[in-house]
């Protein structure tokens, strides 16, 4: 075996024990919550070292940080073929709700651990938490392949706009109990359809406003 065989299977395993550590978590906080969660007994659980576990994850905010990069990754995950022929907010909404979408089965559990990383004096959870929102936007425009360049004009109001849309869908999100959210669904398409009206007005990208597609809005 080539050493960057080897490397890749290291990786792989170690990805591996990390996911099963994450759904340990989440699976004890689903009956007894978030913060009662001991990584401790964790590794009791899994039958791992507890020196194991701590290499991982250094505790339990770690966990959590893992936890919402799943929302990442769904909101990156391979696109249907059509995708960058579809409409901006139509883009969006797809890759935003892939995020609420992977959280849905664990809203709960999901929404106690941003209760916990918001908690005053926990300053090593709570200082992270605007950067980490800030790079939510950052994959969430990537995702959905909007065009403006970091810097200008447009991309500065997206990134503001697109803040305030997940701040707010997540607080339509953490009291929806409808079938497949789609109380969240209806929210985010309003909201939407509400902001390309307004966008209109925002300078395109010059590449981009020379397109008759862009000329007819």
């Amino acid at each position: 075996m080539t050493m960057i065989a080897v490397d890749r299977a290291s990786s792989a395993e170690a990805a591996s024990l990390a996911e099963r550590i994450v759904d340990e978590a989440v699976h004890q906080a689903t009956t007894q919550g978030w913060q009662a969660v001991r990584l401790t007994e964790v590794a009791q659980a899994l039958e791992l070292p507890m020196s194991v576990v701590l290499e991982t994850f250094h505790d339990l905010d770690a966990v959590a940080n893992a936890w919402f990069q799943r929302g990442w990754r769904a909101m990156l995950a391979e696109k249907p073929d059509t995708f960058a022929d579809w409409p901006e907010r139509v883009r969006i909404e797809h890759c935003l709700m892939a995020w609420f979408d992977t959280f849905a089965a664990h809203r709960r559990v999901t929404l106690e651990m941003l209760r916990t990383k918001a908690h005053l004096p926990h300053l090593h959870t709570w200082l992270p938490l605007p950067f980490d929102l800030s790079r939510t936007v950052q994959w969430l425009r990537e995702a959905a392949r909007l065009e403006a360049r970091y810097g200008t004009r447009r991309a500065q109001t997206e990134e503001v706009a697109l803040t305030g849309l997940f701040l707010a869908t997540l607080g339509v999100w953490a009291n929806d109990d409808s079938e497949g959210q789609r109380r969240t669904r209806r929210f985010v398409a309003k909201r939407l359809a509400h902001g390309e009206r307004c966008m209109k007005w925002v300078p395109m990208p010059f590449h981009k406003a020379r397109t008759p597609t862009s000329a007819m809005l």
